[in-house]
């Protein structure tokens, strides 16, 4: 819960060239090595630009939410999947905004903002700009419940791989269920554990996902850079 007002905070995790990564709330993949990389869109929503063309894959998304005294309880959120194939440079942004304005202690807002960023691609030293950042303002709103949550998952494989049919449909599924969080009425920190347990089984997926990745034919294992799946987390309340 946040009861300051005029109060906001910013953050963000960016990826440079090759296997460099700063992370900041770093939700591990299962057996892999937790390294960025990053993808175009299949299944974009309404939150999502995306565009791509001659190996550069380019795509931003977004949830806001907004409470305001005349709509006290306000929820967003957005859940994309960008596949890429091969490309050789890459630019993504994931953003998740909350505000609560003007509501008193007597009737306070609450806003909630989840935003889950879902991307994969293929190639070797990919210059990548990845960007995930969270958000969260309370103006004049005391006793007000603001909350912005950033999930940018991140899979790259040596060569292009495509999640399958059945993969899709349990990343539907979770999307169901990340959409459902609109709809509780549980504590803020509730909220938050939950949608950290659906990004937990989003990492599961793609990590299942990754290590099948084709390695192509009479090719060493040994020798080409294993798959990997990074995941950004940013919170701000």
């Amino acid at each position: 819960m946040m009861n300051l007002n005029q109060h906001r905070r910013a953050a963000a995790t960016r990826t440079g060239l090759g296997r460099k990564a700063v992370r900041i709330g770093l939700l591990a993949g299962v057996g892999l090595t937790a390294v960025a990389t990053a993808a175009t869109a299949q299944a974009a929503g309404p939150g999502s630009t995306a565009g791509t063309g001659h190996g550069v894959a380019i795509a931003s998304d977004s949830a806001h939410a907004l409470a305001v005294p005349g709509q006290r309880t306000r929820f967003d959120d957005s859940f994309t999947v960008h596949q890429e194939g091969s490309v050789f440079a890459a630019a993504f942004h994931n953003q998740a905004e909350a505000d609560s304005v003007g509501c008193t202690a007597a009737k306070p807002c609450r806003s909630v903002a989840l935003s889950f960023q879902i991307v994969t691609m293929a190639g070797e030293n990919i210059h990548l700009n990845a960007v995930n950042t969270s958000n969260a303002a309370n103006r004049h709103c005391d006793g007000c419940q603001t909350l912005a949550g950033a999930y940018q998952f991140i899979v790259s494989t040596p060569r292009p791989f495509t999640l399958s049919g059945a993969q899709l449909r349990q990343l539907a599924d979770i999307h169901r269920r990340l959409d459902a969080l609109g709809r509780s009425t549980a504590p803020i920190a509730t909220v938050k554990a939950q949608a950290d347990a659906l990004a937990a089984q989003v990492t599961a997926l793609l990590d299942t996902a990754a290590a099948h990745a084709p390695k192509g034919p009479g090719v060493d294992a040994l020798g080409v850079t294993a798959p990997h799946v990074t995941v950004h987390r940013m919170y701000t309340s």
